[in-house]
């Protein structure tokens, strides 16, 4: 038998919220989403003035962290022209992706990831610091 522990709503909230609260602080709204550790959608937020194109995508960047188990910005140098992953990008009816913004929720002290968040509607730079935002709520909680 093979159990698998996944996030939780309350605890998606709670990664949210923190991840909300930096959005708010560099002043930039964003699509925040937390997936289970199958990639299933857990919790949403679009905060008001979000790009609706980048619904989307944040879920997505979750969906690639939690399968992936790596963050999101770690898989671009594999899929680059030459290199074994190329074109994994392109994978998975185009939810694969390497754009910097999700990051695996893991468990303290273990590598079993329980689910993750993804970030998208500003910079790759703003949705990773946003997306590191909730990942330490979530370390704190955990």
């Amino acid at each position: 038998m093979h159990i698998v522990k996944n996030i939780g709503a309350d605890r998606a909230q709670i990664v949210i919220a923190a991840a909300a609260a930096k959005a708010r602080d560099i002043g930039v709204p964003q699509n925040i989403a937390v997936v289970d550790a199958a990639g299933h959608l857990v919790a949403f937020h679009r905060m008001d003035g979000a790009k609706f194109i980048a619904i989307d995508i944040a879920i997505n960047k979750a969906f690639t962290a939690a399968g992936s188990r790596k963050p999101t910005s770690a898989l671009a140098a594999a899929a680059q022209p030459g290199v074994a992953g190329f074109g994994v990008n392109t994978q998975l009816q185009g939810r694969f992706t390497i754009l910097a913004g999700g990051l695996p929720l893991t468990l303290p002290g273990t590598e079993e990831v329980v689910g993750a968040i993804g970030v998208s509607s500003g910079s790759t730079a703003q949705d990773a610091e946003v997306a590191e935002a909730g990942l330490q709520a979530f370390l704190a909680k955990a």
